[in-house]
């Protein structure tokens, strides 16, 4: 139990912390994300103001804005643009070779901005036709459609566009003023930045695995050592149970035997009451005793399972003969049909599953009910049921029945008194066979308890 119970802590610790690995890779995923699209509007924008200002158009409030940003943010492009360059004619002591080096390298490229380099601008007509203009690359075409309905309601559009084949594109759109251009369209391709995520996500899936391994390992360590304590308390108890046990049997046995003795001894009536008092109270807890070593057993996996091929007419002729003369006495008809077949399991082990079940439905049904056991195969697995016409249990019980202890209440449970651990003890020998076990019932209409067995296997 408590191996599965590791099990379930190893799980639960493993997956807080993919989550918290997913979250962070995530968000990290998106502030990249965030981090290129303000960096491209950012570039569109001041190209955006280069070109009214190129065209000698009123500069946007906004535009002049990101104009100021982008210098602030690329100071050292900011002084070599605002740097006064010497003609050849000018002799300057103020200036030194190494600022005209700089102007040069400048104007050769060395210190222009990427980001500016993978800009491109369409001039559009009033209709949003592309003006071609002579010595410069053709720009992509972009439908124009929605733009220009965005161009009317505010005067300039930003957005993302994919085309097939290409890639996508974010492009920043405004309206002049004027007549020719009447539209200008700065423009740059997200490939790049597209495939860095794409990389990004690659080695965040691979470290993740590597990670989700790692993190296996340590939430089992991590569950070992929550459990530790608790194991060592089982064991105890285990040890104590099973000890207990042990050492009850023998003053139960003599108990049992002298009140035995001398219920046969003594013939007084009321001697004999007391005495019989005590053989009843005797076998209760010779019973319960021997359910405890039982689930102990179970429980420390030490019970060992005889396993062999058992015919089912036989086992249920077997247990109808043991509960027969307790039937007749309530008058309750017994009746066992269905598959005849066999099944692979420890013989006295599943008798003992049926007889809890059978004697469960003779104390809960009434006088004149029915106890019905069948069996039946379905595919790969055999169905043996335990159903009567009794009383029925409540729904609330239901969840609770295999519970140790567990008791419904009923007139019938004082009438025949139980220690509340058959269901547990038949669930446990049940899946101890690789099955299970369940039950179904309805208030006054009756109950149904379903073994699930795998079938024989083959030699």
């Amino acid at each position: 139990m408590l191996k599965t119970l590791r099990w379930k802590l190893t799980t639960l610790y493993l997956l807080a912390a993919l989550i918290l690995v997913a979250l962070g890779g995530l968000g990290t995923y998106l502030l990249i994300d965030r981090y290129f699209q303000q960096t491209t509007d950012l570039a569109l924008q001041y190209k955006m103001a280069l070109e009214f200002g190129a065209l000698g158009l009123p500069l946007p409030k906004e535009l002049g804005i990101a104009k100021e940003n982008w210098l602030q943010n690329n100071q050292e492009l900011s002084n070599l643009i605002d740097a006064p360059v010497l003609s050849d004619h000018e002799e300057d002591d103020d200036y030194e070779d190494e600022d005209e080096h700089e102007w040069e390298e400048y104007k050769e490229g060395h210190a222009y901005n990427a980001d500016l380099a993978a800009i491109f601008t369409r001039f559009l007509n009033s209709a949003g036709r592309s003006l071609s203009l002579p010595n410069t690359p053709a720009p992509p075409d972009v439908d124009s459609g929605d733009v220009l309905k965005e161009l009317e309601h505010r005067g300039y559009d930003l957005r993302t566009i994919d085309i097939a084949g290409q890639g996508r594109i974010r492009i920043l759109s405004y309206r002049t003023g004027a007549k020719i251009p009447a539209i200008m369209q700065t423009g740059r391709f997200l490939n790049d930045q597209d495939r860095v995520l794409e990389q990004y996500l690659f080695y965040l899936a691979l470290l993740g695995g590597f990670l989700s391994i790692l993190l296996a390992f340590i939430s089992w360590i991590l569950a070992g050592r929550s459990l530790g304590p608790a194991e060592k308390a089982w064991a105890q108890q285990q040890v104590f149970v099973s000890n207990a046990s042990h050492e009850l049997r023998t003053p139960l046995t003599f108990i049992r035997a002298t009140a035995d003795y001398s219920l046969r001894t003594y013939p007084s009536s009321e001697q004999r009451e007391g005495m019989q008092n005590i053989l009843d109270e005797t076998d209760y807890m010779t019973n319960l005793v021997d359910d405890l070593l039982l689930l102990s057993r179970l429980d420390a996996r030490r019970l060992k399972l005889n396993f062999s091929l058992i015919a089912l007419p036989e086992l249920f002729a077997e247990v109808i003969a043991r509960i027969h003369h307790r039937a007749e006495e309530k008058e309750i008809a017994l009746h066992k049909n269905g598959y005849t077949g066999n099944i692979y399991a420890d013989a006295t082990r599943i008798r003992q599953v049926l007889l809890i079940l059978l004697d469960n439905a003779l104390r809960f049904t009434p006088k004149g009910g029915v106890i019905e056991l069948t069996a039946k195969k379905d595919g790969q697995f055999i169905t043996i049921t335990v159903s009567d016409t009794g009383e029925g249990i409540a729904p609330k019980h239901l969840t609770h029945l295999f519970e140790r202890f567990y008791q419904v209440d009923s007139p019938e449970n004082e009438k025949a008194r139980s220690n509340g651990l058959g269901l547990s003890i038949a669930k446990t020998l049940i899946e101890a066979h690789d099955g299970s076990i369940k039950m179904k019932s309805e208030l006054r209409k009756g109950t149904q308890a379903q073994i699930i067995l795998p079938t024989p296997r083959k030699n």
